[in-house]
């Protein structure tokens, strides 16, 4: 089992942004010493739920900063992102970090419409957005000039450079919520990133994306490949003893899970907040290593070969992250290798 950093550092006021910020990228930096295999940062806008908020102007930072770990992007929010300055940023990332580059896609948040009215997008066109932004990245990146039309975008322009590091282009991911993303997913053959839910959830998705992969037509070691490439995400954390591991995983929950909620109310037309308090028992995986190891076999036993960790949930002190990464990698991590 391969494992990964879920970078979504919640800053709480404006007053403590740089300071998150700065704490964040010294915890990636821990991840990339301790032998992750990815870090994957994420997207959200305006109200201190993702701190350093602009997820590719960070991945320049962290492909400076660190020498193996791959950086993905769990997800670009793509309704907001117009896709051929997208493209020439991901390449130049591609290259700046010599190949490291993996590109998770997503139409959006499904509750914070206040983002999308910032960046003048309407909410309920975010799904064809993706699609559409998802194809011309593909086009963008061919070598070929490009001749596009859509129902968004009707574009011409010469052969894109620099051209991505790695060819033909960075490995293309998207976060699936539902049978129909899936279902797409399957039929051209990507890989998928599966959210934090029960056990039997996530076993039950990664049997349905297995089934409509052979459904496709797919050969066996092309779906092996779409598979080994795919992950799911969990939050962890690590303490020597399971008390203080759970006080620190409920206390991030809960104030992760608040602030949320109240910027939505908040932020939201008519203080619309329409989404579910996610469940802390299917959330996170906390305790001793050991108890993580027996956590972590159960989701090996069910067929997950990549877990992303999400180790700063809800503004957690730096200082336990840090122990939470140590005691992770030397305990945990050498029991999957």
């Amino acid at each position: 089992m391969r494992f990964g950093s879920f970078v979504f550092p919640v800053s709480k006021n404006p007053s403590e942004d740089h300071r998150v910020i700065d704490e964040t990228l010294r915890e990636i930096v821990a991840c990339d010493r301790a032998g992750f295999h990815a870090v994957w940062l994420t997207e959200h806008h305006f109200d201190g739920v993702t701190a350093y908020a602009d997820p590719v102007v960070f991945a320049a930072a962290v492909s400076q900063n660190t020498k193996r770990v791959k950086i993905g992007f769990a997800v670009l929010e793509m309704a907001l992102h117009h896709p051929v300055r997208l493209a020439a940023q991901i390449s130049l990332l591609d290259n700046l970090s010599n190949g490291r580059i993996i590109v998770g896609t997503g139409k959006g948040s499904s509750f914070n419409e206040y983002e999308y009215m910032g960046f003048g997008v309407k909410m309920d066109e975010a799904r064809n957005m993706l699609l559409e932004a998802e194809s011309l990245l593909v086009s963008a990146w061919s070598g070929e000039p490009v001749n596009f039309s859509g129902e968004f975008w009707n574009l011409s322009f010469p052969a894109m450079r620099p051209r991505p590091f790695q060819s033909p282009h960075p490995p293309i991911v998207r976060a699936c919520i539902s049978v129909d993303s899936m279902k797409e997913m399957a039929s051209i053959g990507r890989p998928v990133l599966i959210g934090s839910t029960k056990n039997s959830d996530i076993e039950q998705r990664l049997n349905q994306f297995r089934g409509l992969l052979k459904l496709s037509g797919k050969p066996s070691r092309e779906i092996e490949s779409i598979l080994n490439q795919s992950w799911v995400s969990k939050c962890l954390v690590v303490a020597e003893s399971e008390s203080q591991a759970k006080y620190i995983a409920e206390s991030g929950f809960n104030q992760e899970q608040d602030h949320a909620s109240q910027s939505r109310k908040l932020y939201n037309p008519n203080g619309h907040s329409s989404s579910v308090r996610d469940n802390f028992k299917d959330s996170f995986i906390y305790g001793t290593p050991d108890k993580v190891t027996d956590s972590i076999k159960e989701l090996e036993d069910i067929g997950v070969r990549n877990l992303m960790l999400k180790l700063n949930t809800g503004g957690m002190d730096a200082d336990a992250v840090q122990n939470s990464i140590k005691l992770f990698s030397k305990n945990v991590m050498p029991r999957f290798q």
